[in-house]
């Protein structure tokens, strides 16, 4: 791969080649991928899906919402760090225009949007959608659909709903967001289809990014950016985009820290226990005489808590930069924080969030309620649209189909159906999805 290609700011319908050299810097065009989502529904409706807990009432847990505005604080620092040093290595990349921002902008786009697929209820939804089709009333469509149609939907994946938004033409609009396919490249974690699904130790099988719908734009993005093809036969797998590495590391570094302090903040970690584990990972870079003069407990970890997000902020742009070559070359299986020197430190805090966050009765009782929402809404408006479908709907799937523009069944498959409503309660918030739930619950 290389980074020309890499960084194309290509858009969706282009007929003419955008050039890094004729951009109007007031207007950047990778910034331009940035408002556009800032400025999309299905990013505003982040502002009430569960980071952590679900439903939460409190004023300082996080939402989804705040949750990928950090991240993308935290890989635009990233990409910027990188991007310094790559215009270093590549003169050529110099001479056509680009800068150290421009590859901040992408990765912090790419960033913002790495949620905008999840369902309500955190990925205990995604699950829940899953296990519809796999354990539930969805089980009668099996017979009807391929093998990887059928795996989309029992394995439902946010980041593959992610892909599907930002992508998908629908209601006159073409090309869904129009980004840039270097932002869009960037956010692909996982630039695989659902199947085949077998263990590999490389972090991109780890799941998969992309419907069955969405793969003729999908395998276009990826010949446009040059992503190299990592599977044979009728099997489709590419390596990953380099800077999709720096979005990991960026969710990474915030859901390990952020979430443990939300645990925190929740009573559910008890400060002195949280502060010792976080010293253990900046213990290099502490300093001890301002910490011991904050005169609080609450300002004392407001403290770790930022000094251990610069800290692995270096430390994964600096693996990134030492295996740059291998992961052009597609031969880099790990995350970037797998490989850091603060794996132990980082593994203890994750494992303490496990057992008192996670795990906690707080979060689980509220996670068995987000089943039965899901569960109920999918059964609801999957009967109406296929009613519709077969002309034979009653006047009660009418007015369910008319709560959502939407949802239509015209000249479209089962399984584009089904997606399409998979897509409709994934884009609802938790409130929302509970609210609807009440409605149309009888």
């Amino acid at each position: 791969m290389n980074w020309e290609q890499l960084l194309s700011l290509k858009r969706f319908g282009d007929k003419e080649n955008r050039n890094r050299i004729d951009q109007d810097e007031t207007r950047l065009g990778f910034e331009v991928d940035y408002d556009r989502i800032i400025f999309s529904d299905s990013f505003r409706s982040l502002q009430d899906k569960t980071q952590v807990v679900p439903l939460s009432k409190t004023d300082f847990v996080h939402t989804r919402l705040t949750h990928s505005l950090e991240v993308s604080v935290v890989a635009r620092s990233l990409g910027r760090i990188v991007g310094e040093q790559l215009l270093k290595k590549y003169p050529i990349l110099v001479e056509k225009g680009y800068k150290m921002n421009d590859f901040g902008a992408i990765v912090a786009s790419a960033a913002l949007a790495h949620d905008i697929g999840n369902p309500p209820f955190g990925h205990s939804g995604e699950k829940a959608i899953g296990e519809y089709f796999k354990n539930g009333n969805g089980q009668k469509y099996k017979s009807e659909l391929t093998k990887k149609q059928w795996q989309d939907l029992i394995d439902f994946e946010g980041n593959a709903n992610g892909f599907k938004i930002l992508t998908e033409s629908k209601n006159g609009v073409n090309g869904g967001l129009r980004l840039s396919y270097a932002t869009l490249g960037s956010f692909i974690k996982y630039p695989k289809e659902s199947l085949p699904k077998k263990p590999t130790n490389e972090i991109a099988d780890k799941k998969f990014g992309v419907f069955q719908s969405d793969l003729p734009f999908f395998n276009e993005l990826a010949k446009e950016l040059g992503l190299m093809e990592s599977r044979n036969n009728d099997e489709i797998a590419y390596k990953r985009h380099p800077l999709a590495y720096l979005v990991e590391a960026a969710d990474d570094i915030c859901y390990t820290i952020i979430d443990f302090e939300d645990g925190i903040n929740l009573g559910l970690i008890d400060e002195d226990f949280a502060l010792e584990y976080l010293i253990k990972l900046v213990k290099d870079t502490i300093n001890t005489e301002k910490y011991y003069n904050l005169p609080n407990k609450k300002d004392r970890l407001s403290y770790l808590r930022a000094l251990a997000i610069g800290t692995l902020i270096n430390e994964a742009s600096k693996i990134f930069l030492e295996n740059e070559t291998s992961i052009l070359n597609g031969d880099y299986p790990f995350a970037l924080l797998d490989k850091c020197k603060y794996e132990a430190q980082i593994n203890d805090i994750i494992k303490i969030s496990v057992e008192k966050i996670y795990r906690s009765s707080q979060v689980i009782e509220k996670e068995i309620v987000g089943y039965s929402v899901i569960y109920k809404l999918l059964d609801v408006f999957l009967t109406a649209i296929n009613n519709q479908f077969e002309g034979k709907e009653s006047n009660y799937d009418k007015l369910i189909i008319s709560l959502s523009p939407c949802l239509t069944s015209k000249d479209k498959s089962l399984y584009d159906r089904i997606l399409t409503v998979c897509n409709f309660v994934a884009s609802l918030s938790d409130g929302f999805a509970l609210q609807l739930y009440h409605k149309v619950k009888k």
